[in-house]
């Protein structure tokens, strides 16, 4: 059957030449005689695996020395309760910035451990824009101020980070994470699920400075101690073995096509296709506000939902998949990741075109 072109907002599609390079290697890894999915995680083999894996991503991302880089599971949303646990003090507080779903469920996930504080909002515009952020919008006493980079739902980003001053700020950039150089500098903690960017569901990256570690409650359980998790190299328990696996090969990937700076022409090249057809069609409309505007992920609608309808079910039969919108939004939503080709998005918008013609 032939591959077809997955807009899936996560888990998203992978590189072919990873997928390839995987099935090479999925019996047999190197001379080790087995799978990495059966390899001892305490092994040497594997070990040069996930220092080869946190060695690139430092690499890529410029990684100050200062910081330290976790390989984690959960997910992003074990880290709505993770940042907390080992940032908030005992009836403290922290300021977050409600720029959507993932942006709430952090904040609201925050509430059970001390004062979730809505910093800002822009609920009201139905999130189509982000809240604008000065100064003064952020308390200075706070332990530290959570914004989420990219919005996975609405398909609004941060173009530019805000300035929280001493207060450490921490950032879920899950959906955008690779797809651009970031200045790693200006936050507390960066934390990403694998699913979009970086390789299959189950493991979650973690770069902290390292003065925000050690500062976890007493009651914050050892599994959700950022401090266990660095002195144990993210080994405390069995890690997600062949997850970091896949993100040791899509970090060679991305390195093989020249990094982080060459990854951001591709995707900015990728999106101007799709924004440029939305922004001058008859039919199809962008309801995210231009200076806001994701790279990542794109909703896009018709004028009725029957229509809606139509061109996601048109679209499969063409292999066009996954582009129906959050449920909570409706729509469409083309994701167009890292692994997404140029190509992709350029058939896409040739059959909206021809679907616009057609009405």
């Amino acid at each position: 059957m032939k591959r077809v072109y997955n807009f899936s907002a996560g888990p998203s599609m992978l590189p072919e030449s990873v997928l390839s390079r995987a099935a090479e290697e999925l019996l047999c890894y190197g001379d080790s005689g087995m799978s990495v999915m059966e390899m001892s995680h305490r092994s040497r083999p594997y070990e040069a695996i996930i220092g080869e894996a946190e060695k690139l991503l430092r690499e890529l991302m410029n990684i100050p020395t200062n910081y330290r880089v976790l390989f984690l599971q959960g997910g992003a949303s074990m880290q709505f309760a993770m940042v907390p646990l080992n940032l908030m003090p005992e009836n403290g507080s922290a300021d977050y910035v409600d720029s959507g779903n993932f942006a709430s469920l952090a904040m609201k996930e925050a509430a059970r451990y001390g004062t979730a504080r809505c910093a800002a909002s822009s609920k009201e515009n139905n999130y189509t824009q982000l809240p604008a952020l000065t100064a003064t919008t952020f308390d200075p006493n706070a332990a530290y101020v959570h914004i989420t980079g990219n919005n996975t739902i609405y398909g609004t980003r941060y173009t530019q980070w805000p300035n929280t001053g001493s207060v450490p700020l921490v950032c879920d950039l899950s959906s955008s994470i690779l797809s651009e150089p970031v200045d790693v500098s200006k936050f507390g903690i960066i934390y990403a699920g694998a699913q979009k960017n970086m390789g299959p569901a189950g493991v979650t990256a973690v770069i902290i400075r390292e003065d925000l570690i050690g500062k976890a409650r007493k009651s914050c359980p050892a599994m959700l101690n950022y401090e266990i998790h660095d002195k144990a190299g993210s080994m405390y328990n069995t890690p997600p073995t062949y997850s970091i696996y896949m993100l040791k090969l899509v970090l060679e990937w991305l390195k093989s096509l020249g990094g982080l700076t060459a990854m951001q022409a591709i995707n900015q090249e990728k999106a101007g296709l799709l924004y440029d057809y939305l922004d001058n069609s008859t039919a199809f409309r962008a309801p995210v506000v231009k200076e806001y505007r994701s790279m990542m992920n794109i909703p896009f609608v018709l004028p009725t939902a029957e229509l809606d309808d139509a061109f996601i079910k048109e679209a499969e039969t063409r292999g066009f998949v996954n582009l129906r919108g959050h449920r909570s939004v409706g729509g469409m939503r083309a994701s167009i990741y890292n692994a997404m080709p140029r190509q992709g998005v350029s058939d896409l918008v040739a059959f909206m075109a021809e679907f616009e013609k057609n009405l």
